[in-house]
């Protein structure tokens, strides 16, 4: 029911009205047409059980099992991933915004959990006019001024809640309240407090002084959701990372019938076969090695992997062939040095590299005297320079370094990881290359069928493992109507999610 769900876009309310009077869900069931359906709360309680004994996978795991026995997915094909932003089930806050808010949401929390407490603690009357309404449901001052004075008093009366907690006479249950604890790291990573002659003192920290977004809460309400960027767009939440395969119908898969079934033309389906999601900070490259594990133990590693920009480095592309025997379908960053920037001059490419003898040769046919490894912001590499008395006199310096003194002089990666980049650098300009790569393209077309068919670029709950189980769901929801689709003899871009009644749920069962 929660596939179906996904595939609607429905709410639980929604999805519980549409098993009771639905004839087509309750065909997709096997449920009999008096059947009374269940009550919408049997949803919540069904994900939050998944998700407290770490189920949030089985779903997808299950569905590719099904899909291998009948050659509808097979290993060492041909697959591709990318990612998109998650909006969270939070309102965007700025940094006064989510002082108030944290604060009220503390008081609200010890407002039920110990009223008597906190009407002794805190002078409830006045706080109870600042503290009451929430913080969306009122605009701030438009003066800055006043905006600068609101903060501090927001941090000021946070101190003394802190104070009131912590002090002897109170309860020592009181500071182990979640809301109470997401208040004191709000405080810590937004608040300054110095005891001075005259008292302690309240400042906010400066726009340099806040931790990195990788550890800054966003929101009291869902601590997981970061601030994001990519693309030059902000956002608060989560990114989602989609693989899925993308093969063609080869020579002998048609002649064994292997992967098609009768009525079904071109090639077999799209299968989504991974899902990973993130919170909004962690790049697409810090997630290139984490998805071919995930991929690893479901048994669908690719023998190709076509991938953007964002998740290559030489490091990856050689690891990743190493330890997972996959080949990266993927353009890497150009050269960024002067020469090649300017289209001009001798970049790396022209020097000649003998690795077995620890020398470069410049275009000039002159070698290098001297090759030193080193780091370089915490990565491995070779440094190579040439003899300055031998550059000085030369006839075209000037197309080779912009040193007015000293000669030139190259950086390296260890050789593995050079010649793959070399390599890979190399093949941008080949075509057949290039017709290759194209296949990546359309992994749009199913962020986009995800967008619009289950609401993914929203998360409905909150927190990573819940959002995760969202994106999980809704990838098992997508398959089945592109299966559904593939069967009946549908063009994948006619689909419409009405066919649910025809769904083979076994598959999944």
């Amino acid at each position: 029911m929660t596939v179906l769900q996904f595939a609607e876009n429905l709410t639980d309310r929604a999805a519980a009205q549409r098993v009771r009077y639905g004839m087509d869900f309750k065909y997709a069931l096997g449920l009999e047409l008096d059947d009374p359906g269940f009550d919408a709360s049997v949803l919540s309680e069904f994900r939050a059980r998944l998700v407290e004994h770490g189920l949030e996978e089985k779903a997808l795991d299950l569905l590719p099992t099904a899909l291998r026995d009948r050659g509808l997915v097979k290993a060492r094909g041909k697959q591709r991933t990318d990612s998109t932003r998650v909006l969270a089930a939070v309102r965007d806050l700025n940094r006064l915004e989510l002082a108030g808010e944290t604060l009220r949401a503390a008081l609200e929390a010890l407002a039920c959990a110990a009223p008597d407490w906190l009407a002794d603690a805190v002078p409830v009357r006045e706080w109870a006019e600042r503290y009451g309404p929430r913080i969306d449901s009122w605009h701030p001052p438009a003066s800055k001024t006043k905006r600068e004075e609101m903060a501090l008093a927001y941090g000021r009366d946070g101190f003394t809640l802190l104070e009131a907690v912590h002090a002897p006479d109170a309860p020592a249950w009181l500071r182990e309240l979640p809301a109470l604890q997401v208040r004191r790291t709000v405080w810590l990573q937004n608040y300054h407090r110095t005891v001075t002659e005259a008292g302690p003192e309240v400042t906010r920290r400066e726009s340099e002084d806040l931790p990195p977004s990788r550890l800054r809460l966003a929101s009291p309400h869902d601590t997981d959701a970061r601030y994001g960027l990519k693309q030059g767009s902000w956002w608060t939440g989560y990114k989602v990372h989609i693989s899925e395969t993308c093969d063609e119908t080869d020579e002998q898969d048609a002649a064994t019938g292997r992967g098609s079934v009768p009525g079904s033309d071109g090639p077999p389906p799209r299968i989504i076969t991974n899902i990973a999601t993130t919170d909004a900070t962690v790049t697409d490259a810090e997630m290139t090695e984490p998805i071919h594990h995930m991929l690893a133990a479901r048994d669908l590693l690719p023998a190709e992997h076509c991938l953007d920009s964002g998740y290559p480095s030489a490091e990856l592309i050689v690891g990743v062939k190493k330890r997972f025997g996959v080949a990266l379908i993927t353009p890497v960053l150009l050269n960024s040095s002067p020469q090649a920037r300017a289209g001009a001059g001798f970049d790396r490419t022209a020097f000649t590299i003998d690795w077995d003898k620890r020398q470069a040769t410049c275009p000039r046919g002159n070698t290098s005297t001297w090759w030193s490894p080193a780091s370089q912001r915490g990565t491995k590499a070779i440094v190579v320079k040439f003899d300055k008395e031998t550059c000085r006199p030369c006839p075209v310096r000037d197309q080779c370094t912009r040193s007015k003194t000293g000669g030139r002089s190259l950086s390296l990666q260890p050789r593995d990881r050079q010649e793959a980049l070399d390599h890979a650098r190399a093949q941008l300009t080949d075509e057949q290359w290039r017709a290759k790569y194209a296949a990546r393209a359309g992994v749009e077309g199913t962020i986009h069928q995800a967008v619009a068919v289950t609401g993914m670029r929203r998360a409905r709950y909150r927190g990573l493992r819940k959002t995760h189980l969202e994106h999980v769901f809704a990838a098992v929801a997508l398959n089945l109507i592109r299966l559904d689709a593939w069967w009946s003899g549908h063009p994948l871009d006619r689909t419409r999610v009405s066919h649910l009644a025809r769904l083979d749920l076994s598959l999944a069962a």
